[in-house]
């Protein structure tokens, strides 16, 4: 696995499972177009970016190009890294149909020409032994009173004011934010706080 630091951007959900046996990142989903008014998605991005930086790997079609600008346009530039992967014409192998354009997004490409592109884009892609952490899990968001519970609207937005997010975040984004760049033992200590000062 490739331990990537920032978190990455991709358009949908076969790219993200592509990317997920490759790399060990948190990796966002624009839901392709949805992207373009889906705002609360669009502040996590800006979040990620300012607090961890993010890589953009989009496919090499229009469709990519026009989603990869989009995001580059509500994001500070210094915080992102945009890999491209080369246009390599085919189809994908779960789809009975070449696309409009004819080419192959991330979900279709070998994990070389992902490593090569990533290593294009100055991105360190040496392999790294995954490290077993103790996550925040959405059991652990029941016990502590962010899901599921009378309060849990209050005590979710008072944990995103105390992260710096904002507070409309649904819990399924809380979730990978926190276990992007907390420990459990930190997440833990502010719950805690946030039920003292109730």
């Amino acid at each position: 696995m490739i331990k990537i630091n920032q978190a990455v951007i991709v358009e949908g959900k076969y790219d993200k499972i592509k990317l997920s046996g490759i790399i060990d990142a948190l990796i966002i989903e624009t839901d392709g177009f949805g992207i373009f008014k889906d705002k609360e998605k669009q502040r996590l991005i800006r979040f990620l970016a300012e607090t961890k930086g993010i890589v953009i790997m989009t496919d090499s079609d229009s469709a990519g190009f026009k989603i990869r600008s989009f995001i580059n346009g509500i994001t500070d530039s210094k915080n992102i890294t945009n890999v491209f992967i080369p246009d390599i014409y085919g189809k994908e192998k779960r789809k009975t149909e070449f696309s409009k354009e004819g080419k192959i997004g991330v979900e279709g490409i070998s994990k070389d020409t992902i490593l090569e592109a990533l290593h294009k884009a100055g991105i360190d892609c040496a392999e790294n032994e995954r490290v077993t952490v103790r996550e925040v899990t959405k059991t652990d968001f029941f016990l502590d009173g962010i899901s599921g519970r009378e309060q849990s609207s209050y005590i979710r937005k008072e944990l995103a004011k105390s992260l710096g997010l904002p507070e409309r975040i649904s819990a399924s984004s809380l979730l990978k934010i926190i276990n992007s760049y907390m420990t459990y033992d930190d997440y833990k200590k502010s719950i805690e706080k946030i039920h003292s000062d109730k």
